[in-house]
Parts: C-alpha cells; sequence; structure tokens
C-alpha cells in the first residue's frame, strides 16, 4: 500500500478514535470504579470511615483513565506514522547501497504516486551520476593518453642521444625536438590546470570590462595572426560583465588562438563584443559539420581525427571556455560558417 493511503486510513482511524474514545474511557472508568457518592449511600456499619479517601480517589481516577488513554494514543500515533513511512524506507536501503560498482541500479516503479515520482526522480538522478562518471573515466584515460605519447616520443630521442655519438647538427636537432615536446607538455599540463579552475567556480565576481579585455588579446595575438596571414576584424562595444578578470581573459584568449589555430592562410578572425551575444568569435578555415560541433567542446576532441595532429593544441580549448562561460552563468555555443569556419557566441548575464 501506498504512503498516501496508508496515511488517509490511519486519519480515519483517528477520527473515529476521537469520536469514540471518550465514551470509552466513560464505559470504562463505570465498569472498574463505584463512584463515592454510592459508595457513602450505601447503608452499612462503619461507612463513614471511608467515605473522604473515596471522595478524593473519585477526583483522581478520572484523571489517570484519561493519562492512560492518551500514552495509549502516543504510542498508536508512533506506530501508525512508522507504518506509514514503511514504504520509503524500504526504497531507502537499497540505495544506501549503491556504489560506483553498480551505478546501474535503477529502481523502475510504475504508477503514478508521489513514492513512483520519487522513483523516477532517483532514477533520473542516478543516470546523470552515471554519464558524469564516465565522463571523468574517459577524461582520465583520454589524459593518460595525451601525456603518454609526448613522455614516448621524449625517451625514444633520449635513447638514441644515447646510443651513439652524435654530431653537432645531429645534436641540435635532437634538443629542438626534445624542446618542442616538452612545450606540448607544458601547455597540455597548463591547460588541465586552467580547466581544473574554471570547473571549480568563480572565487570573487567584480565588474569587468569585457571590451577592454578583448582589445588587450587581440593586441597580444596581432603578430601571430599576422604572421599566420590572418586578417583580424574587431568591434567592441562596451560592455560590463560580472566575473573574474583572470578566467575572462583566459576565455577571450582560448577564442582567439583556436581561431588563428584553425584558419587558413589569407584567412579571417573577427571579434565583435557587445550586449547580446556578449562575445562573438568568427574566423575562415576548414569545413566544420554541422554533427561535429558539440563534440568539440568536450576535453581533447579535436576536428581532426589524430590526436598528435600539427596543430600543437591539446584538445583543451573550447573545453576550458565552456567551463569558464558555465561559471559565468553564461551560455556557449557554436555554429560552422558557409564555406568553412566556426563562430562562437558567448552570452553572459547583464549586469542589474
Amino acid at each position: 500500500m501506498i504512503p498516501r493511503r496508508r496515511i488517509v486510513l490511519v486519519g480515519v482511524l483517528a477520527l473515529l478514535a476521537g469520536l469514540f474514545l471518550p465514551g470509552l474511557g466513560r464505559w470504562l472508568l463505570g465498569m472498574v470504579w463505584l463512584p463515592a457518592q454510592e459508595v457513602c449511600g450505601l447503608p452499612a456499619p462503619g461507612l463513614g470511615l471511608v467515605c473522604e479517601p473515596a471522595r478524593q480517589l473519585d477526583a483522581v481516577i478520572p484523571q489517570m483513565v484519561e493519562l492512560a488513554l492518551a500514552l495509549i494514543a502516543m504510542v498508536a500515533v508512533w506506530g501508525a506514522a512508522v507504518w506509514c513511512l514503511r514504504p520509503v524506507r524500504d526504497l531507502a536501503e537499497p540505495i544506501a547501497h549503491v556504489g560506483p560498482q553498480n551505478l546501474g541500479y535503477r529502481i523502475r516503479r510504475h504508477g503514478r504516486d508521489e513514492l513512483a515520482q520519487l522513483s523516477r526522480a532517483i532514477d533520473q538522478m542516478m543516470e546523470r551520476i552515471a554519464a558524469g562518471y564516465d565522463g571523468q573515466r574517459r577524461f582520465a584515460a583520454n589524459a593518460s593518453h595525451e601525456l603518454r605519447t609526448p613522455l614516448a616520443v621524449q625517451r625514444t630521442l633520449i635513447e638514441v642521444g644515447m646510443a651513439q655519438a652524435l654530431t653537432g647538427e645531429q645534436l641540435e636537432l635532437l634538443t629542438a625536438q626534445l624542446l618542442q615536446t616538452n612545450e606540448r607538455n607544458e601547455r597540455l599540463i597548463e591547460g588541465l590546470l586552467a580547466l581544473s579552475e574554471s570547473d571549480q567556480g568563480l572565487r570573487s565576481s567584480t565588474p569587468q570590462p569585457l571590451d577592454e579585455i578583448a582589445r588587450r588579446v587581440l593586441a597580444a595575438y596581432q603578430d601571430r595572426a599576422t604572421a599566420a596571414g590572418v586578417t583580424v576584424e574587431s568591434q567592441l562595444d562596451r560592455r560590463i560583465v560580472m566575473g573574474e578578470r583572470v578566467l575572462l581573459e583566459r576565455l577571450v584568449t582560448n577564442l582567439v588562438e583556436n581561431a588563428i589555430k584553425y584558419n587558413r592562410p589569407g584567412g579571417r578572425l573577427a571579434v565583435t563584443v557587445g550586449r547580446t551575444p556578449a562575445l562573438s568569435v568568427a574566423n575562415t578555415g576548414q569545413i566544420v559539420p554541422a554533427e561535429a560541433v558539440a563534440g568539440l567542446f568536450e576535453p581533447f576532441r579535436r576536428l581532426a581525427r589524430d590526436r598528435t595532429n600539427q596543430s600543437g593544441g591539446a584538445g583543451l580549448g573550447l573545453a576550458i571556455a565552456r567551463s569558464i562561460t558555465q561559471a559565468h552563468d553564461g551560455l556557449i555555443v557554436a555554429r560552422p560558417l558557409d564555406g568553412g569556419g566556426l563562430r562562437v557566441d558567448v552570452q553572459l548575464p547583464v549586469p542589474h
């Protein structure tokens, strides 16, 4: 029986008890106790000695009977409450044993009652927990792969250098390759730290000029864009957002860096700051399938299938941008452009 029906049944019984319990008490009192007026009125020798105590007990006994009935009623209410909540306790017991080893457990209770709704909500929560746990395992596996590949390259280069005497030119080449691999490791670790920091949320939130932040980032990357043959266009209107300056700079930097890195010679990069969206970064480049856009925001996910592509990135740029945007209560979306390239829009709340 569901808790609602049990509570209704207990309520009906309590109502009936409230109607009949006083009469039952009076009936029991009449059965076990003879009032003092009747005792003192009996024609028997020596009754005058007992009339006064009888009158005193006549006032105490009804109170004792009422107290006993009240205690019985309290015990009955406690037992009824335990009985009504028994289905909830039966539901909680198996959930208490759910852990990483059995995240696939589901209650799957059918019906429309409150207990069925609670069961479905718990099942949906378990789905989200299982998805998050699987995501963490994939993240750990991908991070291990990303770190293992350059470390294996470094080990190979060192073993080659130790196996034979190298000329000056060979030593210079070996040193350059080791330095390049080490820089890739530094970028990966820096990206992982930035992702972890943004996932922890904001430590403080103060008004920040997003247009000035974007202007400084574009100035810092102007030489890199020129070297890549990318033309930079910007329209930076005044826009104040609430947040952390360091994270907002990282957000703009990641989007601009990706737009330059995955562009083409003679291509274009357009950065816009306004009210809606707060930030927009669009770039030319290779054709991006519409079905692949959502996956670009996942860690270590690149458009190219090869993990060791020549872009030098770890596939964390858009993942970090999404995490920073969520930390600022915003929304980040991307869509492919006609002719190739990508446009990323960031919507951030307007401060009151």
